[in-house]
């Protein structure tokens, strides 16, 4: 015997349609994950005592200004806004630094996309002549 699910018709095999949702085990994993949060909360939380010493930070300065080299396409190169010469470029990031210490400042390079690469190469053998190993190169955002 079979039982007909759809369709027209009046026998005693007639089933409705039921267009209801049945939630039953929806609720059955709510409450589930509800006792797994209840039992795992407890857990992650600390119950060792510490009497934490007040924390004395001095307010932070602003960072420095950072330093940049921009070469142009004819292979000008530019620390900041002054025209430099590969030969005083030392001498000029030593000022433009000041104080702080070359092996931990970061310079940031600017060069046209027609820049050659041997005047490229020029100044990051000079950066690094005079001590300058962090280097990050700036590049245009076409996505925004």
């Amino acid at each position: 015997m079979a039982a007909k699910l759809s369709g027209g018709g009046g026998d005693r095999f007639n089933v409705e349609q039921n267009s209801e949702i049945n939630v039953t085990p929806f609720v059955d994993v709510m409450l589930v994950l509800l006792i797994i949060f209840m039992v795992a909360a407890p857990l992650a939380s600390v119950s060792v005592e510490v009497n934490l010493p007040p924390a004395v930070a001095k307010p932070s300065t602003s960072p420095p200004k950072p330093v940049y080299i921009s070469i142009k396409a004819s292979g000008q190169v530019f620390i900041g806004d002054n025209r430099t010469t590969i030969d005083e470029m030392g001498q000029d990031l030593a000022d433009a630094v000041g104080k702080r210490d070359p092996t931990r400042e970061r310079i940031y390079i600017r060069a046209d996309e027609k820049t050659r690469y041997g005047a490229f190469m020029e100044v990051m053998n000079t950066l690094q002549d005079n001590g300058f190993y962090s280097v990050a190169l700036i590049g245009r955002d076409d996505n925004s």
